[in-house]
Parts: C-alpha cells; structure tokens; sequence
C-alpha cells in the first residue's frame, strides 16, 4: 500500500523502516528542513540512531507529496501540534484514506483526544477511517525487532486492514473497538509514569513505585470510563500493559523526566537532559483541567501536576498523598 508518515521523529521513523521492510511504499515527512536534511545524510532521526531508514522510503518537507494519493496516512506528530498539522494536510487529503493515529496525549486548550481533533479538523474524513494505533512499544525494541504487541483501536474493517498491514512475526497486533479507553490508555499512563519516576528518583523503593502505579491505573480508568470507555479496556495492553512498561523502564522518557525532578533536578534542566518531547508534562495538564471540568477524584495526577508546574516538594507531594482520608480501595 502506499503510505504517508507524517512526523520523522524516533516513533515516525521506526514505523516508516517496518512498514517499508513489510512491503509498502512509503513517503516520510519532516517539518523542519535542517532535521530533513540532516535525516538524508545520516538516515536516523536526530538523537535516534537505532532506526537506519532504507533508501526506499521518500523523505520530504513537502505535505502535498507526502499526503496526496496515499492509502493511509499515520500521524506521529506532538499530541500539541496535531491540530496544526491536520489544518495544513487537509487539502491534500480525500474521503477514503485512513488515518491512524500514533502519538499519545490530549490537547491542553480543550482537552480533546486527538482522535476528536482529526475529527474536527478533518470533517470530511468519516469517522470509521480514523484508527489508534498505541500499546506497549518502545522504539527502540521494535527497531530491534523484539517480539511487541500493540492495539489497532477503531471500527472493525479498518482497524483489521491496520491489523494487516503492521503485522509481522515479531509485531503481534490486536484490534479493539474501545477507541476512547485506547486514547486515554495511552496518553494518561505517561502522567502516572512520570509520578513512578519521581518516587524513584527520591529513592523511595518498589513498594511506593507499586502503589502509584496501581492507584494511577485507577485514575486512568476513572476518566476514561467517565469519558465513555470500557472499563476492562485498562487490564489490557494498552492500559495496564502500557503504563507498566513506561512506569518501569529506563527507555521511558517520562519515566526518566520524573526521576530526574524526584532526585532535585529542576523541570527545566529535567527536559534539558531528556532532549526530546515529554509528552506526559503537556498531558499532565490536560488531564488536570479535564478532571477538574468532569469532577473526577485525580490524586496523583494533582500531585504530579503541583510538582511539575507549581514547583511543590515531592516530599509534600507524597506527604499529601499519604495522608489524605481512609476509604475503600
């Protein structure tokens, strides 16, 4: 099939090299024309040198070469610029491409799941041809090609043709009607994630980090439940599955990000190390406002929030957390 890539970060580009090795055409686009540059010379994302991408694939700044006449397009841009770059691809796009969203996260200003913003900017797309791919899966390790399973979320035709077209031996792809409890599955566990990294990095051991993040997959499921998912979508891969591996390996971005400001590190030099996007920092605040919109009880969240953005102690932070009243689990 001929597929567009819109977004040559490490994600972008790891999917670009498997699809390419899986049979499809495939045109990869890249905003920035230093980056797009420095990625034809060097065929790796800047900061990602796992990926080598194979001369097969096109690279281009140019949306109308990338978008047009394409059978799918996935988008593997920062959950804040989806709105954006759905603005600018929509001229280029037709009714029966599907579209399949990769990046995890939900909008700060409306606290809208990127599948709702396609929807919004792209309202010629039907809704069937808008897909969530998300899961367990780190780059690097599909780089690598280690055995990794994700979810194709969306209706049943489409997410079956996405099923098709990704699968390999070692890329296990199941499908999932429950597009909503995939979105927030995978945008909010990067919160809990970054509050698992803040306890470690304050040396507090496995039974805090165990707490948060069985308490945080709670939360994760308080909203996406409120917001209209199923419940057992959360004791799944892209719900407990997800958050434990982001929650527990030093691959996570967000994981490290909150280990970094739990050790006393400041949030700006936090992300000055970590070098590329945290997404779970702009979800952190997403989530707050939406919670507090649809009054959903979100502690850890809270907490994460306070430490991130009003520079709370994450010794009160805990504090507090500890602290607050008994109650059933």
């Amino acid at each position: 099939m001929k597929i567009a890539v819109i977004g040559a970060g490490a994600w972008g580009a790891t999917i670009a090299q498997h699809l390419n090795k899986n049979g499809h055409q495939i045109t990869l686009w890249e905003f920035d024309k230093s980056r797009l540059e420095y990625l034809k010379n060097r065929r790796h994302p800047l900061f990602f040198p796992h990926v080598k991408l194979s001369k097969n694939i096109v690279l281009t700044n140019a949306l109308a070469q990338a978008a047009a006449k394409k059978d799918i397009i996935i988008l593997a841009v920062p959950s804040q610029t989806m709105r954006d770059t759905a603005k600018k691809i929509k001229k280029y796009i037709n009714k029966n491409q599907i579209f399949v969203i990769v990046s995890k996260g939900i909008e700060i200003k409306t606290g809208k799941l990127l599948s709702e913003v396609i929807k919004e900017e792209l309202n010629l797309i039907a809704p069937k041809n808008i897909v969530v791919l998300s899961g367990p899966s780190f780059a690097k390790e599909v780089v690598q090609e280690l055995p990794t399973t994700m979810v194709s979320a969306g209706a049943q035709k489409n997410s079956e043709i996405i099923q098709k077209v990704f699968s390999t031996p070692f890329l296990r792809i199941y499908t999932n009607s429950d597009i909503i409890g995939v979105e927030i599955g995978g945008a909010v566990k990067n919160v809990i994630a970054i509050a698992a990294g803040i306890s470690y990095g304050m040396g507090l051991g496995d039974n805090s980090a165990a707490a948060i993040i069985t308490r945080g997959l709670v939360e994760v499921a308080r909203l996406g439940v409120k917001l209209g998912a199923k419940k057992e979508t959360y004791a799944g891969l892209t719900g407990m599955g997800d958050l434990v591996m982001t929650a527990f390996s030093e691959n996570s971005r967000n994981r490290n990000f909150g280990e970094l400001v739990g050790s006393g590190q400041t949030v700006k030099n936090a992300l000055k190390k970590i070098g590329m996007v945290v997404e779970g920092m702009a979800t952190t605040e997403a989530v707050v406002k939406l919670s507090k919109k649809l009054k959903i009880e979100m502690p850890i969240t809270n907490e994460v929030y306070k430490i991130i953005f009003k520079n709370k102690s994450p010794k009160k932070a805990i504090l507090s957390l500890m602290t607050r009243s008994s109650k059933p689990e």
